[in-house]
């Protein structure tokens, strides 16, 4: 993070989208240096793929701090914008790096919310995709999933913009969400899931959405869970 430091910041000089986008080429540059480096040796499992002119909201669950790099090595060919909490930008040296990638998010503050998804829109304007956790924080039950939230699934219909599942499967073996001093080597795994169109969906239509993802998510942890 040290070596790259210096082009973060001259990619913060570049603004929001293209210095963000230049921000999210680094993420990944680091993240395919640094965890093999840490014995994390990560591959993805395409049950769809992700089409490089496509633009996507992409929702994925969240069972671990090491969900961030590892978001960056399943998302390989586009640049995206992470709907973000705001609590990560504190850390020192690692907050300034997330700033500059993500969108942050309070998520106490109604007034900052709605800010923060005008920003998402703006971004999809420029047709950069979102990633969005829908679970909205660690999923800390014994349950593959946590219930979702509506915010991902609004965007997607609104925009009319196909949601695109993505499951991380060994994240919370390599580091528990309860300390990052549980690190360990070994496996990493992302499952990348067929697109789920919203073409002609409306806001009527947001729950059966919300739904109809969960249940694919689901199926897809219970799938993998023993392997």
């Amino acid at each position: 993070m040290l070596i790259i430091f210096p082009l973060v910041i001259v990619g913060a000089s570049l603004g929001r989208v293209k210095g963000g986008n230049m921000v999210n080429d680094l993420c990944r540059f680091w993240g395919d240096i640094w965890l093999p480096m840490i014995g994390i040796f990560h591959r993805n499992i395409y049950e769809a793929p992700i089409e490089k002119y496509k633009q996507y909201v992409f929702v994925a669950n969240h069972i671990s701090y090491m969900d961030i790099p590892v978001i960056f090595q399943g998302v390989r060919k586009k640049h995206f914008r992470i709907l973000a909490k705001i609590e990560m930008s504190k850390i020192p040296l690692f907050g300034f790096l997330y700033r500059n990638a993500t969108v942050m998010v309070d998520r106490g503050d109604t007034t900052k919310r709605t800010k923060s998804i005008m920003e998402l829109r703006a971004f999809m304007k420029k047709d950069i995709s979102i990633f969005i956790y829908p679970e909205g924080t660690f999923n800390e039950t014994a349950s593959p999933l946590k219930s979702f939230y509506d915010g991902a699934f609004r965007l997607a219909i609104e925009t009319q913009t196909p949601i695109k599942p993505v499951v991380f499967l060994d994240t919370l073996k390599r580091m528990h969400y309860k300390s990052v001093w549980t690190l360990t080597p070994g496996k990493s795994r992302t499952v990348i899931l067929p697109d789920i169109a919203v073409d002609g969906l409306g806001i009527k239509d947001i729950a059966a959405l919300r739904e109809q993802t969960f249940k694919v998510m689901e199926d897809c942890i219970l799938r993998y869970r023993n392997n």
